[in-house]
């Protein structure tokens, strides 16, 4: 030892180490008070540091060949010392340089495996302009308010993910968090940003507070933090103060450039907000009855402030939702498809450049107008005004899909899984698309991401069964159908795979009860289960019956399996054309203009 460090010595290898780090240490100083500043992401620093202990063992090795000694010839000993240190040197780096180091394979498999490994790519890919609103709780004391919280807080979402340079998390991914116990960490691991609104709302009386927190994820460090004390009667201007606040701040803290952003109302009577808000809040809810308390809702909204567009477009769509899902009366389905059509026009009058606007007239091109290139029009101007929105970019993919383009239609799902992970419906989309290519594997792993996401969500079981049905696995498709909640999803899962079992007097007698029940109001299921029969007459006739009820399940013929079993049948190519779909000439089918 005592050689060594004689050796050290005489070639200044001490000296220069000592001096390196006090310089080394100092610029450091420097630069975080810079960094702090002008708000330089933490991975610029965390370079920066890696540079310099990159160059610390640089500066070792060039002291040891370069000191005293001049280019003496290098001994054993002296070739031992410089392995030494180049060791010591990759370790630290090893340690410090995020990623290098994570090769060996997580522990446990199966789905937690894999959601360890999603969380930790998840961590290291999060962008530092990326920020998910989690919503705001309610502190009221008044269950009945929750409508209010949860509406700022989708306010909120909607002004900042209008921001191009800025990751906004859509909404369905930011309240999927809603009262969770998870750590600040995880759910930007989960949600892929690295930073959080979070905060309450109390709405008492005409009064309302609200707190706002930005916060950093990784470790729940605050960024900035306000509190609003107002009347009710200033709501419009409290939501553009808190826009234009969190904006510059995170302008200021992420994206360096201050900016002033405010929130822009479709009107400015708070009677009509509130009752909007109410309205969107039993609409999503998606039961009969809740669809009907947001029709009386988003009506008085629309009889306070007859201008309000976007009222009009939600009008819209809860209409034409009553009408598509629930009711079977065909004077109750007709009443409700014209209420939808005339609030969407409405709303495509009064607001033009709404893409709320343009996707209600979108749908009602879908149903009941059965117009599929005519909604194609509508939602791609939807998502063209709103490209950050995933609720867009899902209804896009959708209707791409009802056109039989399912590689453009993915695209879609993707763009919108990009932005909201958690998004339901995007990766029903998706498994509806891996069904009809007879991707099974992919698309049973779709749905049961899908259960993990939201296990009540509604056909999941029912499509399982179908892929079950698909693999030739009867046992497997009466499980997965037993397990669909109660109504019509499950009894047309039981129905399909009751074909399925071998027993030709119990399979009969199950369709005819559900033709039975549901012979007016889901034609288009009943033609699929004589699709999986082999009878291919039923199956036209029930198709052209759910042509003539104007059947929202059309949208879905080029996705059925089963019904694409009769692609090349020249039946299958007429009806399609009554769809404005030609599929005469490929796999990739093209709209009739």
């Amino acid at each position: 030892m005592t050689e060594l460090l004689e050796r050290l010595k005489q070639r200044k290898v001490v000296q220069w180490s000592l001096a390196y780090a006090a310089f080394a240490f100092a610029l450091l100083q420097g630069l975080d008070i810079v960094a702090q500043q002008f708000g330089w992401p933490d991975g610029a620093r965390r370079g920066i540091t890696i540079v310099l202990l990159i160059g610390f063992f640089v500066t070792l090795v060039l002291a040891w060949y370069h000191g005293e000694r001049g280019a003496q010839r290098v001994d054993g000993t002296e070739l031992l010392i410089l392995a030494l240190l180049l060791a010591i040197g990759g370790g630290v780096l090893w340690r410090v340089a995020p990623g290098t180091h994570d090769v060996t394979p997580p522990s446990g498999t199966g789905a937690a495996g894999a959601a360890k490994t999603d969380a930790a790519t998840t961590a290291e890919s999060a962008d530092e302009k990326s920020i998910a609103v989690l919503p705001l709780a309610n502190t009221s004391g008044d269950p009945d308010n929750e409508y209010f919280s949860d509406g700022l807080s989708e306010e909120l979402i909607s002004v900042l993910g209008k921001i191009p340079d800025l990751k906004t998390i859509g909404r369905s991914s930011s309240f999927h968090f809603k009262n969770s116990k998870d750590d600040s960490r995880t759910i930007g691991e989960r949600l892929g940003v690295m930073n959080l609104l979070e905060g309450s709302v109390r709405k008492q009386g005409d009064r309302v507070r609200i707190v706002v927190d930005l916060i950093k994820a990784a470790d729940g460090r605050e960024l900035w933090s306000e509190t609003y004390n107002r009347e009710l009667k200033d709501i419009f201007a409290i939501q553009s103060e808190i826009a234009t606040a969190v904006v510059e701040q995170l302008k200021l803290k992420l994206l360096g450039t201050p900016q002033r952003l405010y929130a822009t109302p479709e009107t400015v009577n708070v009677a009509a907000h509130n009752a909007l808000l109410q309205g969107q809040y039993f609409a999503r809810r998606f039961t009969e009855a809740d669809q009907r308390k947001s029709l009386v809702y988003l009506e008085e909204a629309v009889r306070i402030d007859p201008n309000y567009g976007l009222a009009h477009a939600y009008l819209s769509r809860s209409w034409r939702s009553l009408g598509a899902a629930f009711l079977l009366a065909p004077a109750e389905i007709d009443a409700a498809y014209a209420h939808a059509r005339e609030s969407a026009q409405a709303a495509l009058r009064l607001a033009p450049d709404l893409a709320e606007a343009h996707l209600a007239v979108g749908w009602v091109r879908i149903t009941p107008d059965i117009d599929l290139p005519g909604a194609e029009i509508e939602f791609r101007r939807a998502a063209a005004l709103a490209p950050h929105d995933a609720r867009m970019l899902q209804a896009f993919g959708y209707l791409l899909a009802a056109l039989g383009n399912t590689d453009e239609a993915e695209k879609m799902n993707q763009q919108a899984i990009d932005i909201d992970p958690f998004l339901v419906g995007a990766y029903l989309n998706r498994a509806r698309n891996q069904m009809a290519r007879r991707q099974l594997d992919a698309a049973e792993a779709t749905l049961r991401k899908i259960l993990e996401l939201q296990s009540d969500t509604s056909h999941v079981y029912a499509y399982l069964a179908i892929v079950d049905l698909q693999r030739g696995d009867a046992a497997a498709a009466s499980r997965d159908a037993a397990l669909e909640a109660p109504g019509f999803w499950h009894d047309y899962a039981v129905t399909l795979a009751q074909q399925a079992q071998g027993d030709a007097a119990a399979a009969e007698a199950a369709l005819a009860t559900f033709v039975t029940s549901y012979g007016h109001g889901g034609p288009y299921q009943v033609a699929v289960v004589y699709a999986f029969r082999k009878e291919p007459d039923q199956l036209f006739k029930w198709l052209d019956n759910a042509y003539a009820e104007r059947d929202s399940g059309l949208t879905q013929l080029m996705v059925t399996p089963f019904l694409l079993d009769y692609r090349t049948d020249p039946r299958f190519a007429a009806f399609a054309r009554k769809l404005k779909i030609d599929v005469s000439s490929s796999s990739q089918t093209a709209i009739i203009r």
